[in-house]
């Protein structure tokens, strides 16, 4: 692998963010590409038929599961999950959306001031654990190490509680759910109730019908959403599934679930609205498919998504779903934000804390 990664034309190293304005400016409910265009009013009218709640899983190219790139050479790679990141923040900010930000120990580490900043717009910053390790690969000894110190690295940048986890490549398993709740989080949301995928895991019990299931007492798991069919469905929650449909039939597929009155839940990954990232050599030509389709097409219809629906994060929707409301999807937002108590964040703003 390292091989073939020298074989890539060297790319230009950016400044953190230096590319936030210079992109085309993608306000809330922005059209998507012309020949996949949704008809007037479809993507510029917010609908809300139920809850849906909105995630980003921050990890930067070379953490990629289908790239296969050793651990010891991610500090040889360029760096590009600052910007992108940040330019998802932005295209969130412009909608009003709160969103939800597994963030990687790793990348953490690194670029401190990206997780102050995700803060202080008033997102939950959340754990994707540290080394991006799958889970069934660990013990449960180093799994536990490696999600505490991801947790606590976290908790000292934002001053904030964080509740959520979700496991590197959805690899959770059931011995895992006592260690993390153990640790002080209250949700998972790493489960995707799909027929069949070689790398994620499982739990007993899992429904595609029930995105929100409590597995114990006080802690609940959160599955990304499919489309049914049966008690397993087809994946209709983001990532490559995402960029490879087209727009309309995603969008089609939102609808459909939402209007089931079952929750809708969401994720993309930073790196999926950067075609500029290096492309590796020497990898599957499959797993280069599923890495690179539409790269260039995914920054438009995320900003279409988000401006198409109202969101929340995921612990307002865990918040919600353990209260029992029954109140709209808007006002379930409004009235579980109004209970999060302010905190002054690092730009001297004032924010409101996850509980």
């Amino acid at each position: 692998m390292d091989g073939a990664m020298r074989a890539e034309p060297t790319i230009p190293r950016t400044k953190p963010f230096d590319n936030c304005k210079s992109r085309t400016d993608l306000s809330c409910g922005t059209d998507v590409a012309a020949e996949e265009q949704v008809p007037a009013g479809s993507t510029t009218e917010r609908r809300s038929f139920g809850e849906a709640a909105l995630s980003i899983d921050v990890e930067d190219w070379f953490h990629a599961a289908n790239l296969n790139i050793a651990r010891e050479a991610w500090d040889r790679c360029e760096l590009r999950v600052e910007r992108n990141t940040m330019r998802l923040v932005e295209i969130l900010g412009g909608c009003n959306v709160r969103a939800t930000f597994f963030v990687l120990g790793w990348v953490a580490e690194k670029c401190p001031q990206l997780v102050r900043a995700i803060a202080a717009a008033g997102h939950e910053v959340a754990s994707h654990g540290y080394n991006h390790e799958l889970v069934y690969s660990l013990n449960p000894a180093d799994f536990r190490t490696d999600v505490i110190r991801s947790k606590k690295y976290l908790e000292d940048l934002t001053g904030r509680r964080v509740r959520g986890y979700r496991a590197p490549s959805f690899s959770i398993t059931e011995w895992a759910v006592p260690i993390l709740q153990d640790a002080g989080f209250d949700y998972d949301s790493s489960v995707v109730p799909t027929i069949a995928h070689h790398r994620y895991g499982r739990l007993k019990g899992m429904d595609a019908g029930r995105p929100v299931v409590l597995l114990r007492e006080g802690f609940y798991e959160v599955c990304i959403s499919c489309i049914r069919l049966g008690r397993h469905g087809i994946p209709w929650g983001g990532g490559g599934y995402f960029r490879l449909a087209p727009y309309l039939l995603w969008l089609w597929g939102v609808r459909r679930i939402l209007q089931s009155g079952t929750p809708y839940i969401f994720y993309i990954h930073p790196w999926e609205i950067d075609p500029g990232q290096p492309r590796v050599t020497g990898i599957k030509a499959t797993h280069a498919f599923r890495h690179r389709v539409n790269l260039e097409k995914c920054e438009q219809r995320f900003a279409s998504l988000v401006g198409a629906h109202e969101w929340m994060p995921l612990c307002d929707l865990v918040d919600g779903w353990s209260a029992g409301l029954e109140a709209p999807a808007a006002s379930r937002v409004n009235t579980v934000a109004a209970a999060i108590p302010l905190s002054i964040g690092s730009d001297g703003r004032q924010v409101r804390a996850s509980t």
